[in-house]
């Protein structure tokens, strides 16, 4: 659901109500996406790094890069 800035103020107890029913509420300002409307999630789960530890596989040539776009990027063409 998208609304506009000037409706958002005058209805933001219905908008929040939607919001914590699940629905996407996106504030419009000139008819463009301006603000995600989103619920506040109380004791956030503190970052723990190293949790994916061994589960993500980097290609053996990640860092390898074509030198045609290396050319591209540099302007060698």
């Amino acid at each position: 659901m998208q609304v506009n800035m000037h409706e958002a103020k005058s209805q933001l107890s219905r908008l929040g109500e939607k919001v914590w029913a699940g629905e996407a509420v996106i504030i419009a300002k000139a008819g463009k996406p301006y603000l995600d409307l989103v619920p506040h999630k109380e004791n956030l789960e503190p970052r723990r790094p190293g949790r994916f530890k061994g589960q993500i596989k980097i290609a053996e040539d990640f860092n390898v890069t074509d030198e045609e776009i290396v050319a591209a990027f540099e302007g060698d063409q």
